[in-house]
C-alpha cells in the first residue's frame, strides 16, 4: 500500500513535469539557432544539431560555427577564437594548404565549433561535430557548469531548511517512542511516514510547471524563454540595461543629411560614405543599410582591393578602392575619432585638402556638437590618397587623413517606449542606457521620451576607474555613453556587485559577454547567432512593452511558486508537529503510515492547480526574491497555529467522543486533511481572501480532496486504511474547528505581514 501511493504520487510529479519540459522545448526550438548549408547543392537552413560532417556550411558576420571544418571559400573572413585560444583579436581564415604538422588552433585554413565569424563570408566543408570537435575533447574543462542563478540558490536553501526541520522530528520521534518502549519496527515506520509527510516533494513539479505555463504566457506576449529559470529572475530583475537604438527608438534610421566641414550639404560626403558601407563585407548597421538607400551613387567605375574591418576598439571601418587612375582609402566612424586622425580637410574635390588649423577644428567640433543636441547620430568621414602600387590595408593607414564631413541620422523614439518606461519604473525597475553613441544624442532622446538623466558616464571616465570606483558610481548614472564592450561588462558585473538583479538586452557580436554577465541576458528574434545563444529569453518583438509583460509575469510566476512553499512551511509543518508531540501523550501512534503518506498524495493531489492560481496586483508591483529569513518566519508562526487546532481535535476525541485508536485516527486524518487543504485560499493572497479570486480549478480541486477525505471512513476501502465512520456530532464540531482555524490564521497573516513584510 505504501508503494502504490509513493508511485502515485512520483507518476503524477513525472507526468507533470514531462509535459511542461516538452512544452517549454517546443518553445525553445522556435528560436534554435540555425544553419545556412548546401546539400546536394542546395541552399537549405536547418537546427545545428541536424548539422552532419560533409555538409557544406555558408558562413556570414554574427555566425556561430558549427563544426570543425575546412576553408574552401573565402572572402575577408575574420573568425574570434577567443572561446578556444584566449585571444581577443579576430583572426582572418581563408583556403589553402599548411605543412601537416600545423597547430590546428593556428591553422589558417580551418575553422573550429565554439567560434563565431566577426567579417565577411566563407564556405566550410564541414569534418567534425559535437564531441569530436576539439571543443567537445576539452568540453569538461571549458564547458564548466555556470554558477547557480538566484532562483537556483533559493530552492537549494529552502531544501536545507526542509530537511533540517525533517531530520530533528523524526529523530524526536525516535527517540520518544524508543523511551515509552513502544515497538521498534511500528515506530520506525511512522517516523519515515512522517518524513515523507513533511518532504515539499512537488516542489520540482510545482517549479517546473509554474515556469513552462509561465513560458507559455510569456510566448503569447512574444517572449521566448530559453532557460526556464530565468522567468524568475526576471520577476526578480531590478535594474534594466540596454542600447537606445531600438528599444527606446524605432530603429529606422534615415540619412536626413550630409554636410561638409563648413555645415553645408554635401554631395561628396554622400558619395564616400556610399562607396564605404557600399564595399565593406563585415555585419552592416543599421547606419549603413541607410546610407545604402541612396542608390543613385554610382560605384561602376570602382573595384575594393582591401579593407580594415570594423572593430568596437578603433569604432571606424576602412575600405582601400581603385578606378583604375588611382587608390583611395575611404573611412568611416565614430566623428570623435576620425576628426583626431585627421590633419586636413576638404571643402571642393577639385581643390587641394586645407590644413586643420585649431580654429577649423574646434568649428567643426561645435557643428558635431550641434548637430548631437538635435538628436542626430553623426558619422565621420575621411579619405586618404595612397600610392597605387599599395596592396593591402592596415590599421596604420588611419592616419594623416583629409576629413571630408559628417553624416547624419535620425533615429526617432519609439511611441510606445515612453509608455513601456513609464510602467517599468512604477514597478521599481531602474532603466539604464548603455551605448556607444555620445551622450547629446542619448540625452536628447531622453528629454524626448520624459525620462530624467541622474548621471553621465562616458567610456574614457570609465576606463580610468577601478572596479570599486566604477561600483560607486553606477547606483547613481543611468546614462553610460561611448562605451567599449568590455565596459558594458564591468557595468553590468558593477551593478551586480551592488547586489542588483541586473537584466541586459543586446542583439550585436559585441553584446555577447555582457549577455553572459547579466542575471537576465535577453535578445531579439533578429539578432546575430552569438548574440541568441547567449541569451536567456528572446524578444520577438524589439519593445520594452514585451519586456514589461515579461517581468510582469515573472513576477506571478515567483508568487505562485512562493503559495507552494507557505503551504509547505506553515500548514504542512503545523500537522506534521502535531504528530510528532502527539506521540509522546497517547498510548498509540496518532496516526498510521499509512494514513499520512494517504493524508500527503491526497495534499498533493490538491496543490496541482497551483501553477495556473491568479496571483495578486499588488504582488506585481515591484521585485520579488528568495528570503529564507522570511519564510522560515513565517513557518515558526503560521505552522503552531495549526498544532493548536490539532491538539484542540485530540481533545475532543478523547473527551467528548472517547475515542479509541481507530476513531481517533479517522478523525484527526479528516482534519487535519481540512485545516492543511482550506488554509490554501488564506495563505494564497496578503489581503483579504474574499477579494482576492482564486483559480476556479484551485477551487474545485480542494474541495473535492476535503470531500474525499470526509467520505473514506464510509467506503469499502475503510477497512484496508484503518477507518472507521464517524459521528454525524463529529462533523458539526470539524465545522466549528475549520472555521475558527481559517480565522485565526488570517489574523496572524495579517499580523505577520504587517511585523515581518518589509514591502
Amino acid at each position: 500500500i505504501i508503494g502504490t501511493i509513493v508511485i502515485i504520487s512520483t507518476t503524477l510529479d513525472f507526468v507533470q513535469e514531462y509535459r511542461a519540459g516538452q512544452a517549454a522545448e517546443r518553445l525553445r526550438q522556435s528560436v534554435a539557432v540555425r544553419g545556412h548549408v548546401l546539400r546536394d547543392g542546395k541552399p537549405l537552413e536547418i537546427p545545428l544539431a541536424e548539422l552532419v560532417p560533409g555538409d557544406v556550411a555558408l558562413l556570414t558576420a554574427g555566425d556561430l560555427i558549427p563544426c570543425d571544418g575546412r576553408v574552401l571559400e573565402a572572402k575577408d573572413f575574420f573568425v574570434n577564437q577567443a572561446l578556444l585560444t584566449g585571444e581577443p583579436y579576430p583572426v582572418e581564415k581563408a583556403p589553402g594548404e599548411l605543412p601537416g604538422e600545423t597547430e590546428i588552433l593556428s591553422a589558417g585554413n580551418t575553422v573550429l565549433l565554439g567560434t563565431s565569424v566577426i567579417s565577411g563570408t566563407a564556405k566550410v566543408l564541414m569534418c567534425r561535430t559535437g564531441q569530436n570537435t576539439e571543443l567537445g575533447e576539452i568540453a569538461d574543462t571549458l564547458l564548466a557548469k555556470a554558477p547557480p542563478t538566484a532562483f537556483e540558490q533559493g530552492t537549494y536553501r529552502f531544501g536545507i531548511l526542509i530537511m533540517r526541520m525533517t531530520i530533528l522530528l523524526v529523530l524526536f520521534v525516535i527517540l520518544a517512542n524508543a523511551f515509552f518502549h513502544r515497538p521498534l519496527l511500528e515506530s520506525f515506520l511512522f517516523a519515515v511516514a512522517l518524513a515523507v509527510g513533511l518532504t515539499p516533494e512537488l516542489l520540482p513539479m510545482v517549479v517546473s510547471v509554474t515556469l513552462s505555463r509561465g513560458a507559455l504566457r510569456m510566448a503569447a506576449n512574444k517572449v521566448i524563454v530559453n532557460r526556464l529559470a530565468s522567468i524568475q529572475n526576471l520577476g526578480s530583475m531590478d535594474v534594466f540595461c540596454t542600447d537606445k537604438t531600438g528599444t527606446l527608438t524605432e530603429a529606422r534610421i534615415h540619412l536626413e543629411r550630409h554636410l561638409d566641414p563648413l555645415g553645408r550639404e554635401s554631395q561628396r560626403v554622400l558619395e564616400l560614405a556610399y562607396f564605404n558601407s557600399f564595399f565593406e563585407t563585415g555585419l552592416k548597421s543599421p547606419l549603413d543599410d541607410a546610407i545604402l538607400e541612396h542608390k543613385e551613387i554610382d560605384v561602376s567605375s570602382w573595384r575594393k582591393i582591401d579593407e580594415v574591418q570594423f572593430d568596437f576598439e578603433r569604432r571606424r571601418i576602412s575600405v582601400l578602392l581603385d578606378n583604375g587612375t588611382n587608390r583611395l582609402l575611404v573611412i568611416k566612424g565614430a566623428p570623435e575619432d576620425i576628426l583626431r586622425l585627421s590633419v586636413s580637410y576638404e571643402l571642393d574635390q577639385a581643390a587641394s585638402p586645407r590644413p586643420l588649423d585649431d580654429a577649423t577644428r574646434a568649428s567643426i567640433n561645435a557643428q558635431f556638437e550641434s548637430l548631437s543636441k538635435e538628436g542626430f547620430r553623426v558619422l565621420g568621414i575621411a579619405s586618404r590618397q595612397v600610392g597605387k602600387d599599395q596592396a593591402h590595408a592596415v590599421v596604420g593607414d588611419e592616419a594623416e587623413l583629409v576629413f571630408v564631413g559628417f553624416a547624419a541620422f535620425l533615429d526617432p523614439p519609439k511611441a510606445s517606449a515612453k509608455a513601456a518606461l513609464a510602467g517599468l519604473a512604477a514597478d521599481r525597475v531602474a532603466v539604464k542606457i548603455i551605448t556607444g553613441d555620445n551622450e547629446l544624442v542619448t540625452q536628447h532622446i531622453f528629454a524626448q521620451l520624459g525620462l530624467p538623466v541622474t548621471g553621465v558616464l562616458t567610456g574614457a571616465e570609465i576606463e580610468k576607474m577601478d572596479d570599486l570606483a566604477l561600483a560607486a558610481r553606477v547606483e547613481q548614472v543611468n546614462l553610460f555613453c561611448r562605451v567599449a564592450p568590455a565596459q558594458k561588462n564591468r557595468i553590468i558585473l558593477a551593478l551586480k556587485r551592488r547586489g542588483h538583479v541586473v537584466g541586459y538586452l543586446g542583439d550585436g557580436i559585441n553584446d555577447a559577454p555582457s549577455l553572459h554577465s547579466a542575471d537576465v541576458g535577453i535578445s531579439v528574434d533578429s539578432a546575430v547567432d552569438v548574440a541568441k545563444e547567449a541569451a536567456d529569453m528572446i524578444l520577438l518583438e524589439h519593445d520594452l512593452g514585451v519586456l514589461h509583460a515579461g517581468v510582469l509575469e515573472g513576477r506571478r510566476t515567483f508568487g505562485n511558486i512562493m503559495k507552494y512553499i507557505m503551504m509547505g512551511t506553515s500548514s504542512n509543518f503545523g500537522n506534521m508537529f502535531s504528530m510528532a508531540g502527539a506521540s509522546l501523550f497517547l498510548t498509540f501512534l496518532p496516526m498510521l503510515p499509512v494514513q499520512i503518506l494517504l493524508n500527503n498524495l491526497l495534499y498533493d493531489v490538491s496543490e496541482l492547480p497551483i501553477p495556473l492560481d491568479r496571483v495578486d496586483d499588488d504582488y506585481l508591483s515591484h521585485p520579488r526574491h528568495w528570503d529564507m529569513k522570511f519564510i522560515r518566519n513565517f513557518m515558526l508562526i503560521i505552522g503552531p497555529v495549526s498544532s493548536v487546532f490539532d491538539f484542540l481535535t485530540f481533545y475532543i476525541m478523547l473527551t467528548v467522543f472517547h475515542a479509541g485508536e481507530t476513531l481517533f485516527h479517522t478523525g484527526w486524518f479528516i482534519e487535519s486533511m481540512a485545516t492543511q487543504v482550506l488554509v490554501i485560499f488564506i495563505i494564497r493572497t496578503r489581503k483579504n481572501p474574499f477579494r482576492s479570486r482564486p483559480n476556479p480549478w484551485l477551487v474545485a480541486c480542494s474541495l473535492t480532496v476535503v470531500a474525499v477525505a470526509a467520505l473514506l471512513p464510509f467506503t469499502p476501502a475503510s477497512e484496508f486504511l484503518g477507518f472507521v465512520a464517524p459521528p454525524a456530532f463529529f462533523f458539526v464540531i470539524l465545522a466549528a474547528i475549520l472555521i475558527f482555524y481559517l480565522l485565526a490564521v488570517e489574523g496572524m497573516k495579517q499580523w505577520f505581514f504587517r511585523r515581518f513584510a518589509s514591502e
